[in-house]
């Protein structure tokens, strides 16, 4: 249903692996999604271009979670949320 909406399907996976969990790097998002690295390398780019997530380095890793300055914060979390138990049901 996400899919439909944002038109990707890594950004699907990326904002669900955000709602689910508070923060993450790239391999371990594509590892949850089942997605490739790069697909998920290049959303994480957007997404941060656009304010909705940030991201800060660890060592070698940068890590990434939402934006909690992002106005609609709480939209996308309600909103992926929704789309999960949809199709939970």
């Amino acid at each position: 249903m996400l899919r439909t909406l944002l038109g990707s399907k890594s950004r699907e996976q990326v904002l669900i692996f955000f709602v689910s969990h508070a923060t993450g790097y790239a391999t371990e998002i594509a590892r949850f999604s089942g997605m490739d690295l790069y697909s998920i390398q290049k959303q994480l780019k957007n997404l941060e271009m656009g304010g909705i997530i940030v991201s800060r380095q660890a060592g070698r890793k940068r890590i990434y979670s939402f934006n909690p300055d992002c106005p609609i914060l709480g939209e996308i979390n309600n909103l992926v949320a929704k789309s999960l138990s949809y199709h939970l049901e």
